[in-house]
């Protein structure tokens, strides 16, 4: 008894919890002024000369040529550049084999998914020192993307925000099974929505679900043929139009937006009608389809790197000829659906399919983006800053260089307005407030959580 009470006296003599004083506050981070030569906000508005940037942590505090520099205030002197908001790629596979890297056909049967998401990890960073600070990836294996996301938020790896879909998904045999073309004795069984799979109405609103438990940010669905698909056509339309509805129902359910790979004309139009956001590639564009976009408000993502790739390669003779035939029989059609899409007013955000050619060779697709359709370089600009950030629905945070948004900041030598590619050459990438790169080159990094 003596014992306990001695322990009991012991114990109150402490303060408890509610008592004790709070553990004194983090020191506030230090502030960062950004001297711009240009500065290129991304909203579409003309570009200010002499700007000043204060960032404080992991936002902009101001903007502005009026803004005055804090005592002790670190200064990063990018007034000999162009500086903008960091580019956003609405479309891209990071774990996963490159078109034409090795047996990239076969790379799912022959390396473990580990090592994808690791291959995903340097393609990443590769994309993130190009000033793409924020990308969409619209469909991994295994939810490699979905493990990329969390590595980088954890401060493990460097690499761009990623916003997840997941395991991508369509018919049986489609454009997303990821079995097609292989032969039934391959597999024990038949896979489902573990190997992008859902037929019905009930299977696609049960694959929604799977995808989002395990993750999923947002919603990839294959309402086409595709091609670099061996078995199908990539003008086909695959889901119905009310398993897409389903589809979408769903997904709204559980607040999450979809994306539908589409190239046929018959098939984007079914996905714009079930209320799909984004439609992906828009090869087979006609007028009936622009108009039902622009009364739905559906965007576009032309993926026009992609197709330059394809037949660039389909006419060299380095793809299998049903996946050259398709390419070469798409190539002009993309050109011509991309120029009625800009042409009509549709909504346009950058995107690449990044795995389809190198990545950190994203920002070519701005020069396309003028090229192919007549837009003016500012309208390529806000395609890939702020209208990215808006399909992606992260418009608060991202997408422009104002008061309130994450320091997501690149900068590159030349003016983008005269010429376009020099946005293929970024010297300056800031993300979170935090610099990646600096006068080209690379900065060396501590990893957070990691000895």
């Amino acid at each position: 008894m003596m014992v306990y009470l001695t322990l009991l006296a012991a114990l109150t003599s402490f303060q408890s919890p509610s008592s004790a004083a709070p553990p004194p506050s983090p020191p506030a981070a230090a502030a960062v002024a950004i001297r711009a030569g240009t500065l290129i906000d991304g909203t579409g508005a003309a570009p200010v000369k002499n700007a000043v940037i204060l960032v404080q942590g992991d936002r902009i505090t101001a903007v502005g040529t009026n803004v005055q520099v804090p005592a002790g205030a670190t200064v990063i002197d990018l007034s000999g550049a162009t500086v903008l908001p960091g580019f956003i790629d609405a479309h891209v596979h990071l774990a996963s084999r490159t078109l034409g890297d090795g047996d990239w056909q076969h790379a799912g049967l022959t390396e473990m998914p580990s090592q994808l998401a690791l291959l995903g990890a340097a393609h990443a960073q590769q994309t993130l020192e190009a000033g793409f600070t924020t990308v969409r990836v619209v469909g991994t294996a295994h939810f490699g993307d979905v493990a990329l996301r969390n590595a980088i938020n954890a401060g493990w790896i460097p690499g761009p925000r990623i916003v997840a879909a997941g395991i991508s998904f369509g018919i049986r045999g489609g454009h997303c099974d990821e079995t097609n073309g292989l032969q039934p004795e391959v597999f024990e069984h038949e896979g489902g929505i573990e190997t992008g799979v859902a037929d019905g109405v009930d299977e696609v609103r049960n694959a929604v679900r799977y995808v989002v438990k395990y993750g999923a940010d947002v919603i990839k669905i294959c309402a086409t043929g595709g091609v670099l698909s061996l078995t199908d056509s990539a003008g086909v339309q695959q889901y119905t139009e009310d398993e897409m509805r389903a589809i979408v129902e769903t997904a709204t359910q559980l607040d999450r937006r979809v994306a539908a790979h589409a190239h046929g004309t018959a098939g984007i139009k079914a996905a714009v009608r079930a209320g799909v956001t984004s439609i992906e590639h828009g090869s087979v564009l006609d007028a009936e389809a622009v108009a039902l976009m622009k009364q739905k408000g559906t965007w576009l993502v032309p993926t026009l790197l992609a197709g330059f790739t394809v037949e660039s390669l389909a006419t060299a003779g380095r793809l299998p000829p049903p996946i050259a035939a398709k390419a070469l029989a798409l190539a002009p059609r993309v050109r011509n659906s991309f120029k009625m899409a800009v042409d009509a007013g549709v909504k346009i955000a950058l995107g690449t399919d990044a795995g389809v050619m190198r990545h950190g060779t994203n920002a070519r697709e701005f020069g396309l983006m003028v090229r192919y359709g007549g837009m003016t370089p500012m309208q390529a600009i806000v395609a890939g800053t702020s209208s990215g950030a808006t399909l992606l629905g992260l418009e608060r945070d991202i997408g422009a260089i104002a008061v309130g948004k994450r320091a997501d900041i690149v900068a590159v030598t030349g003016d983008p307005l005269q010429n376009i590619q020099v946005l293929e050459h970024v010297d300056f990438v800031m993300k979170d407030g935090r610099v990646f790169k600096r006068d080209g080159q690379v900065l060396g990094r501590s990893v957070a959580g990691v000895p």
